[in-house]
């Protein structure tokens, strides 16, 4: 006896496959743009205003895609869909681990103060002497900016000083450089009593100024240290942080 066969089509038809392979392919776009921008800058391939414009491309394309994994994951489980389900749960995933990040850079934005020049010595900073043509060609200035800079200093890093090393001026300065140098630092001028380089940030490359000056006083030398971005009115706390991580290495190394 002849039977007849036929097959079930599945509930929801094609469109929970679909989406699922729409919010995969927005979330992958999306993070080519996130991923990509920052080399891209760093390499001179596009300028910072480029940059930031496909930043933002980025992050818009990141929240349609998580909103495509949202209403994939919702439809495929309405429609019993195990597979377009899963991948939905993952686009979500994935797109909350992409603006993490972002979202933490934001965040510590709105909680530091919008300046970019950090030193220990706020009355007397190390002053930029072989790096000041390279600062002269980039927005932000030279000199040290002022009382306002000091006072908001002050309130968001009053922890940020100079601190003493039990050595004699020397060894002093041999283990300063030795430090700026392990933390990836280019030494750009090195003297008797101050050291300048520069630091690169890893994503977008961009140049921050150090000077160092140490300064013998009664129970050893003194070091001050000053750090400054070349672009950008807030560092987001990337110079306070660069100091501090300095600062505690060059304790560990003269311990």
């Amino acid at each position: 006896m002849a039977t007849s066969s036929y097959q079930t089509r599945p509930r929801g038809g094609r469109w929970p496959r679909l989406l699922a392979w729409l919010s995969v392919l927005v979330a992958i776009s999306s993070a080519l743009l996130l991923g990509v921008t920052g080399p891209a800058h760093r390499l001179e391939l596009i300028d910072l205003g480029a940059a930031f414009g496909l930043l933002r491309q980025g992050a818009y394309l990141a929240l349609g895609a998580a909103v495509l994994g949202l209403t994939t994951l919702l439809v495929a489980s309405l429609c019993r869909r195990l597979k377009p389900a899963l991948v939905g749960a993952l686009v979500l995933v994935a797109v909350t681990a992409m603006m993490i990040v972002p979202w933490q850079m934001q965040q510590r934005a709105r909680e530091v103060p919008p300046i970019h020049d950090i030193t220990t010595d706020m009355q007397d900073p190390p002053a930029f002497v072989a790096l000041a043509p390279a600062r002269k060609a980039a927005p932000n200035a030279v000199a040290y900016p002022g009382d306002a800079t000091a006072r908001q200093q002050r309130e968001a890093y009053p922890d940020i000083q100079p601190i003493t090393l039990d050595l004699p001026l020397a060894e002093a300065m041999d283990a300063a450089e030795a430090t700026a140098r392990n933390q990836g630092w280019e030494v750009i001028r090195v003297g008797d009593t101050t050291l300048e380089a520069t630091a690169t940030t890893r994503w977008f490359g961009f140049k921050d100024d150090v000077a160092i000056r140490l300064s013998e006083v009664a129970d050893g030398v003194r070091v001050d240290v000053r750090s400054a971005s070349r672009v950008g009115r807030s560092d987001v706390g990337t110079n306070a942080a660069r100091i501090r991580a300095y600062l505690a290495a060059l304790n560990r190394r003269t311990e």
